[in-house]
């Protein structure tokens, strides 16, 4: 929904999107401040994530499930709390802790995990079968650089297993995996990934405003995005829209970023 008319404002995917997607990051909101979230959000979320282990933690978990269920708005929990069972072989819990909360979305990570493909890519078959699965590539470890041509090969067979998306780690600090410990785009990774893997098929987490700014401009309004802080919500969307002064002269008279050369965020 928008308030007025303006000429020469992209064309946003409707939901359910395929892409476009914006994935929110829930630390550890409460109740009310989902609520609140929702009552102005909620058209432009495609899917939340509940950090890491955060739901572990949280008090009233079921409560907070229900207002997202309520609003038909797809919630999983954090890919650290996957690996946290599996690394204490409660795999079978897992499934069952899943069930217990009515969970149709997995994630499937080993960014802080030592874990061999093979089993990954198991694991993500054995939860496509009853999950819209989202695996997660990279490493949370800045220390250790993943070359570009293993990014592809796993984010291939991890699509090839049965994930629905697969995601560019990122942290929700946005300075390891994707991106430099100053938080600057690794631009040749994510170029190469491109001419393997389509786009549409990746969310990149991009937690700060010019990583966002970064890849709308290089991909265009309807890239999907992941670990985007609640507050963050509506001021990307003017982002994706090009009505905020980053990304302003982006979409004048129907123009869309052509996939080439790197932008320069800072112009």
């Amino acid at each position: 929904m928008v308030n007025y008319f303006l000429k020469d404002v992209p064309e946003r995917t409707a939901k359910p999107r395929e892409k476009g997607l914006t994935m929110v990051m829930d630390k550890g909101l409460s109740i009310r401040q989902v609520e609140d979230m929702l009552s102005t959000s909620a058209e432009l979320i495609d899917v939340v994530k509940l950090g890491w282990a955060t739901s572990y933690c949280f008090p009233n978990l079921a409560d907070k499930l229900k207002v997202y269920r309520e609003a038909g708005i797809p919630v999983y929990f954090g890919g650290t709390l996957f690996e946290a069972f599996v690394v204490r072989g409660q795999f079978e819990d897992y499934l069952r802790l899943m069930d217990k909360y009515e969970l149709s979305y997995a994630e499937v990570s080993d960014g802080s995990l030592e874990m061999n493909h093979d089993d990954k890519c198991n694991y993500i078959r054995i939860l496509s079968q009853r999950a819209t699965v989202l695996s997660e590539v990279g490493s949370k470890d800045a220390e250790k650089i993943i070359p570009p041509y293993k990014w592809i090969q796993q984010m291939h067979r991890e699509l090839n297993a049965g994930a629905w998306k697969v995601i560019g780690e990122a942290r929700e600090s946005g300075n390891v995996g994707l991106f430099r410990s100053s938080g600057e785009v690794r631009s040749g990774l994510v170029e190469e990934i491109l001419t393997q893997i389509p786009f549409e098929s990746i969310i990149w987490e991009a937690p700060m405003k010019s990583q966002q700014v970064w890849f709308i401009k290089y991909l265009g309004t309807n890239v999907n995005l992941g670990n985007i802080a609640p507050n963050d919500i509506i001021p990307l969307e003017t982002i994706r829209l090009g009505l905020r002064g980053d990304t302003f002269h982006t979409f004048l008279n129907g123009k869309q970023p052509i996939l080439g050369a790197a932008p320069d965020v800072n112009h």
